[in-house]
């Protein structure tokens, strides 16, 4: 993930209005025709390490999201995924989630 992806915390409310107002779909049913796909991709073949992939595609937006809605406070997201917030911080350094200004204070040199 880029220093991008917490940007949010800078954009507009009418942004994330716009997210929400789109067409509700189940995330399942999306799970659903994503992991179809991928199967008739696979076109016969065996797939391996899906639940991997699947994880590393769905868990940073997931993340991403939850900490833009609480404005980077981790506690409070790490509330809402019903996670502890020593496991929500191993997952933000997984995925390259800290805030921008949060990775620029922990480059500089002392």
């Amino acid at each position: 993930m880029s220093d991008n992806d917490l940007d949010c915390l800078d954009k507009p409310a009418d942004a994330a209005k716009t997210f929400i107002e789109r067409p509700k779909h189940p995330l399942s049913a999306c799970m659903e025709i994503a992991l179809a796909r991928y199967f008739d991709d696979l076109d016969g073949h065996n797939g391996h390490d899906l639940y991997d992939m699947v994880m590393s595609e769905v868990e940073p937006p997931l993340l991403a999201a939850v900490l833009c809605h609480t404005r980077g406070n981790q506690s409070r997201a790490a509330e809402i995924l019903g996670i502890n917030r020593s496991t929500l911080r191993k997952k933000i350094e997984k995925y390259n989630l800290a805030e921008p200004a949060a990775r620029k204070r922990r480059k500089k040199p002392r």
